[in-house]
């Protein structure tokens, strides 16, 4: 938002250098992005000027050669280009040494031979706006008396061209500071300038029937909780006054007609968005509030045929759609140079709905953006209260009587106790109970006083914000001032400097990865809605967020593997060959309660060439099913979790290239290599492998304290042995079964062979050789107590799997 200090001193004067207000508004909250300076630099070299002759060029049709009285002793001479300079007039005058807005510094020189001593100003040229047609002439009720001011008088005594910007920053739950008042009213209270009365306390309006007009809500309330309506005759369109222009201007937006004008005014001024309706356009004299249908159509004022849903709310008449509520109005009832009957409508909608409208078509809009951060009802009407006296005085329109308001004001805010020992308790310091009264009522809270502290209401445009204690406690301190809280540790009472067991291993688990040559990332928590589609997923439910921001980014993710093909593409296509990357975060799976489940997961992917591409680089890193269960056994193994791989299948993995990761008989997780297919969505090629494991399952299994054996008192005895057995049964069970038999005197069996040959072992079986070691804690074990072992080996390989042992 931007905030026109000249504006802001119209209801609170700090005296405050626009720096120091800056830093002053920064520490209560309220976050300045920028200081910008619109307008004129030197304002004192702009004056205001009388034409007492106009007259052509000699030497060109298109130039006037104007004499002009500036307050001088002598009138100075002017050299005009615009069309419609003429003598009598009332102008604004730019002298030699002035700067002009786009930096420019005016001298005084010859054009075309005659001498020019200064500038007749357009609009334009005095950031007031974009005409650049003709002069900017000061009319009687422009500030200006019947023959204008004194020559030579400062021209900003009359137009405020130039001020001081601040460039907020509002954070959602204060929409209140959305208008110039609002943020006048924080500045009071965190400097303590006097604030002036708000411009709605003299309302021109009456409550009561309108006759004119018709309004009809059909909606529930939760989606328009209130509308109100005013209908203006004799309306007489033209150009909005040039302070008004200049205050528009230095807020961001364009002047456009004086009927619009006053609208963009009053919301600037109030917060609060308005519309007007050309009453004679409207079909009927009735407003019908209501949801759209399904592709219901409407053409915008920005000329654009918009395609609605049912869950839009849209402002209609006997005619069909006429406004798109809260976000844009309809060009088909829009105000015109023949407008003459205006309807001003203000109302209170839903923020959600609002946003999700806005969103959904691509079509934001500073009311939308009002909106969407949730108005309260009281807010309507102060902005027709503004804007039905800015219609009159502006316009010259006549008020008719009555006002349709359908739901009224909303809610009493409820009444917050804020006890003196809760202050001190969560702030750490003393703040007097009648200093946190003071800075209470000065935010206008309605405060009085009880045995423990003190009873306050929020305002009405606080009602969404302030809800319970430690809302107004903090309240009391942003106010205070939080620079003023002592920098204090925590108390030790009940509280340590260590990490808990599940931070400790969840560091773990990352130190695994890393020392595995892998990076670590945090993806988005959000995902497409077409994700499940790419990954090949049928039936996929997930939950769907009710104000995403944005439509690719519209549900919970429900995997991490999304977010690890994003950045894997991302680097492929910034020439990165070899991506090798890891997240620790949370999956959402939908219940059938109110909140999803969210388990912990810890997921790695490993991309690259499998091979150099040419002989002269180094081998990368590999990137197939065996590096990702290299990286996940780096994980479990650290962790000392008993894990084991079966067969399985994944839609998004490659056939016979996948598998479950189990853990105890239960499956936590999958890897393999991704499928092809799949990798084509992310415009990925090679090889792709990665795993997803539920680190929740995986640290629920972690043992407790580990328990060291001797291992260099006595000597181990080492032996390879190669089994053949059928192709179908798994490593690792062939030596869990050796494990089994060997008991306790076999202390591993690591496989570091697989030979497979149909002639030398017959179809369909592998040979496999493991590397045995025997170790006993008390003795060194002879020949005879392996040998023995080795044939109780040999026998449960033979008796269980069918295998037999492979002799040389």
């Amino acid at each position: 938002m931007r905030l026109p200090l000249e504006w802001l001193h119209q209801y609170c004067r700090p005296e405050l250098t626009a720096q120091a207000l800056a830093t002053r508004l920064a520490l209560t909250g309220t976050e300045v992005e920028r200081i910008e300076h619109h307008g004129p630099q030197n304002t004192d070299r702009f004056v205001v000027g009388r034409v007492l002759q106009a007259q052509r060029h000699p030497q060109a049709d298109r130039l006037s050669v104007c004499v002009v009285d500036i307050g001088n002793n002598e009138p100075s001479q002017i050299v005009c280009g615009a069309p419609n300079v003429k003598a009598g007039q009332t102008v604004a005058i730019a002298q030699p040494g002035a700067v002009m807005p786009d930096g420019t510094p005016l001298k005084t020189v010859k054009l075309r031979g005659v001498e020019s001593q200064g500038m007749i100003l357009a609009e334009d040229e005095l950031a007031l706006g974009t005409d650049h047609e003709g002069i900017l002439v000061l009319n009687p009720g422009d500030g200006v008396a019947q023959m204008g001011p004194d020559p030579g008088a400062p021209l900003e005594s009359l137009i405020p061209f130039a001020t001081e910007v601040l460039v907020l920053e509002i954070t959602p739950n204060r929409p209140d500071c959305l208008g110039v008042y609002g943020v006048a009213r924080e500045v009071h209270a965190a400097t303590g300038a006097p604030l002036n009365p708000p411009p709605w306390r003299d309302d021109p309006g009456s409550n009561g029937s309108v006759e004119l007009a018709t309004v009809e809500v059909q909606t529930p309330n939760e989606l328009c909780q209130r509308f109100t309506a005013r209908v203006f005759e004799d309306v007489k369109m033209g150009p909005s006054p040039p302070w008004l222009k200049a205050r528009l201007m230095a807020a961001g937006q364009r002047p456009i007609s004086n009927v619009v004008d006053v609208t963009n005014y009053a919301m600037l001024e109030t917060g609060q968005p308005l519309h007007a309706f050309d009453l004679d356009r409207v079909a009927g004299h009735r407003l019908i509030v209501r949801q759209a249908q399904a592709q219901e159509t409407m053409r915008t004022l920005d000329g654009q045929l918009r395609e609605l849903d049912e869950q839009m709310v849209l402002i209609a008449d006997d005619d069909g759609p006429t406004s798109i509520a809260g976000v844009m109005g309809g060009e088909r009832s829009e105000v015109s140079e023949t407008t003459t009957r205006v309807l001003m409508e203000v109302a209170t909608w839903n923020g959600p709905n609002i946003h999700r409208t806005a969103l959904k078509l691509g079509l934001r809009s500073e009311a939308s953006a009002r909106f969407e951060k949730q108005l309260q009802p009281e807010q309507a009407l102060e902005a027709q209260a503004v804007a039905t006296r800015l219609m009159i005085e502006l316009c010259g329109a006549r008020l008719a009587p009555g006002t349709i308001d359908i739901g009224g004001p909303g809610p009493t805010p409820p009444t917050i106790q804020l006890r003196d020992a809760r202050v001190s308790g969560l702030l750490g310091v003393h703040i007097p109970r009648p200093r946190c009264q003071e800075i209470l009522e000065a935010l206008q809270f309605t405060v009085s006083e009880n045995e423990e502290g003190l009873d306050t209401t929020p305002p009405p445009f606080r009602r969404a914000d302030i809800t319970r204690e430690a809302d107004v406690v903090e309240e009391v301190a942003r106010i205070d001032g939080v620079d003023k809280l002592p920098p204090t540790l925590p108390s030790r009472h009940g509280a340590s400097g260590r990490l808990t067991r599940h931070q400790t291993l969840l560091r773990r688990a990352v130190d695994a990865l890393t020392a595995q040559g892998l990076h670590e990332v945090v993806g988005w928590s959000f995902a497409a809605p077409e994700l499940a589609h790419k990954l090949r997923l049928e039936h996929h439910r997930a939950v769907e967020l009710l104000n995403p921001m944005s439509s690719s980014e519209a549900e919970l993710r429900t995997t991490l593997l999304g977010s690890l093909l994003d950045i894997a593409a991302r680097n492929r296509s910034r020439g990165a060959r070899t991506v090798r990357v890891f997240e620790l975060g949370k999956a959402y799976l939908p219940t059938d309660e109110p909140l999803p489940r969210e388990p912990e997961r810890v997921a790695a992917l490993v991309s690259g060439p499998v091979r150099p591409s040419t002989w002269r680089e180094q081998a990368p890193p590999q990137a197939d099913f065996f590096s990702a269960k290299g990286a996940l056994a780096a994980v479990l193994d650290l962790l000392r979790v008993d894990w084991a791989l079966e067969r399985a299948e994944e839609p998004f993995l490659h056939p016979g290239r996948a598998a479950a990761i189990m853990l105890d008989g239960q499956r936590a997780g999958w890897i393999g290599e991704i499928h092809p297919l799949v990798l084509g969505e992310w415009d990925l090629d090679g090889v792709v492998a990665a795993f997803e494991v539920d680190l929740d399952a995986v640290l629920d299994r972690v043992p407790g304290a580990a328990q060291y054996s001797d291992l260099t008192t006595f000597p181990a005895a080492h032996e390879d042995l190669a089994v053949v057995v059928p192709d179908n049964i798994a490593a690792q069970r062939v030596g869990e079964t050796m494990l089994a038999a060997g008991a306790p005197l076999l202390a591993s069996a690591e496989v570091f062979d697989a030979y497979r040959d149909p002639e030398q072992i017959g179809p369909d079986r592998v040979s496999l050789a493991f590397h045995l070691e025997f170790r006993a804690p008390d003795r060194t074990l002879t020949d005879e107590e392996v040998a023995g072992k080795r044939e109780a080996i040999t026998l449960a390989l033979q008796e269980k799997l069918g295998g037999t042992v492979r002799v040389a």
